[in-house]
């Protein structure tokens, strides 16, 4: 016969959870997911620069790997345009922030 009063005698015996006390356990658990965004010296920001550069004008596939606090986004493609004003560039139809990338692999 197992004795009741082992343990965390709070949480064991208790079957029920408020909706508060839920949210609070996600938002928790998804702030201990959050990722660090990397921070790129100047030469690495040339590669990445160069990389998109060669795919617009060779028509080079790329995979460029984006910062997302939350998952890993990896964007498959070659670069159709990039604004240096706006600091974004188009791949497939839609644009993206110069500012997120973190590495590019060509294909």
């Amino acid at each position: 016969m197992s004795n009741k009063l082992s343990g965390n005698i709070l949480w064991e015996s208790s079957r029920m959870m408020l909706p508060e006390h839920k949210e609070a356990i996600n938002r928790f658990n998804q702030s201990l997911q959050i990722r660090k965004r990397a921070q790129l010296d100047e030469q690495e920001q040339e590669l990445i620069n160069r990389a998109l550069q060669q795919s617009l004008r060779h028509r080079i596939a790329l995979t460029i790997h984006m910062y997302d606090p939350y998952e890993q986004l990896s964007i498959i493609g070659v670069v159709d345009r990039i604004d240096k004003q706006l600091q974004r560039f188009m791949v497939d139809g839609e644009w993206f922030c110069l500012a997120e990338v973190v590495r590019v692999e060509f294909e």
